[in-house]
């Protein structure tokens, strides 16, 4: 479904843009895209007072599959968000172990304390990050936005499964020019 409306208490959540993850070769979409188009969100945001949470991972799931973390070393500066950002002292900073930026941390406290009821995602990988972002959102009870154009993944199948399929069940979905005309509507 299209986006509609941003409620008065929302939150940005920009998932894995960090060093170790935007380097990754298989993105399909220009990472410099998606980094300006979270980064034009995040300043969009924080210019109207609205929370900006900054989520990275840094482990990941317990049990046996191919995605178990650390496969290797990681660089030092690995969970180390990307300059573009511009992380803000007012911003909220997770770093996760688990797919979605829920659970595991105390995102949903920390939001429920600001009155947040929607949150807009936007970030890498669509498939993995921002999907299961998304999902925890909608299980926690916010009303969800994903940032179309503001949103990658190593796979064009898995891309346009989550943007044609996962997402429109999950809640609405928007550009970022569709995000910023309705944060100027406000």
């Amino acid at each position: 479904m299209p986006i509609s409306t941003l409620d008065s208490h929302t939150a940005l959540i920009v998932i894995d843009l960090q060093k170790g993850l935007v380097a990754n070769p298989m993105l399909i979409s220009p990472i410099d895209g998606i980094i300006a188009s979270a980064t034009t969100l995040a300043a969009g945001f924080r210019a109207r007072g609205l929370p900006v949470v900054l989520a990275s991972i840094d482990g990941g799931p317990a049990g046996r599959n191919d995605y178990a973390r650390p496969a290797r070393p990681q660089p030092d500066d690995f969970t180390d968000l990307v300059p573009e950002l511009d992380e803000q002292p007012g911003d909220v900073r997770v770093i996760r172990t688990t797919w979605g930026a829920f659970i595991g941390t105390d995102l949903d406290a920390t939001l429920k304390a600001m009155d947040v009821t929607q949150v807009v995602i936007a970030g890498i990988m669509a498939s993995f990050g921002v999907e299961s972002t998304a999902r925890q959102a909608l299980d926690y009870g916010y009303n969800v936005v994903v940032v179309t154009d503001a949103t990658t993944d190593m796979s064009p199948d898995a891309l346009t499964n989550s943007v044609t399929r996962v997402f429109p069940a999950l809640g609405e979905t928007g550009t970022t020019s569709d995000v910023l005309a309705l944060l100027d509507a406000r």
